[in-house]
């Protein structure tokens, strides 16, 4: 079980991990060995995922996720599978924990007197600019 939060644990079941090879540092091993680790967890058919969580981690994910609906998650960063594997696994528990989040509701404010001033007063001194540009044949037609 993988912990998100106190409410939320994921099934190991749900999550599908594969080792592919992984550009980068490793030698001669770099050809033979796969140490990358490609994540995939479906977030669309999740049933440990709440429905407003599984919204915001939809939109969370971006490019990282199928069309399908399934995240993928690649670590490659580390030489060895299992530090990628680690890697790979706190990757989708940070995204999964920033999806917990509620964004704060905007509150709608009025503009200030001060500030509604000083729009007209700019807006004021802009007319009058344009006005000393005019030319004499302006006025008189």
């Amino acid at each position: 079980m993988l912990t998100i939060t106190s409410n939320i644990l994921l099934n190991e079941a749900e999550i599908e991990i594969s080792f592919i090879r992984a550009p980068g540092p490793g030698g001669q091993n770099v050809n033979k060995v796969a140490t990358a680790v490609q994540l995939r967890f479906n977030i669309k058919h999740s049933p440990s995922l709440p429905e407003d969580v599984r919204e915001r981690a939809i939109a969370l994910a971006g490019k990282k996720l199928s069309s399908q609906g399934a995240l993928i998650i690649k670590a490659s960063r580390y030489r060895t599978q299992e530090r990628n594997k680690q890697d790979a696994l706190m990757r989708l528990q940070d995204l999964l924990m920033r999806a917990t989040i509620l964004p704060k509701k905007r509150k709608k404010t009025k503009p200030t007197y001060g500030s509604t001033q000083r729009r007209l007063a700019t807006k004021k001194l802009q007319a009058k600019t344009k006005v000393l540009r005019r030319n004499k044949l302006d006025y008189e037609t």
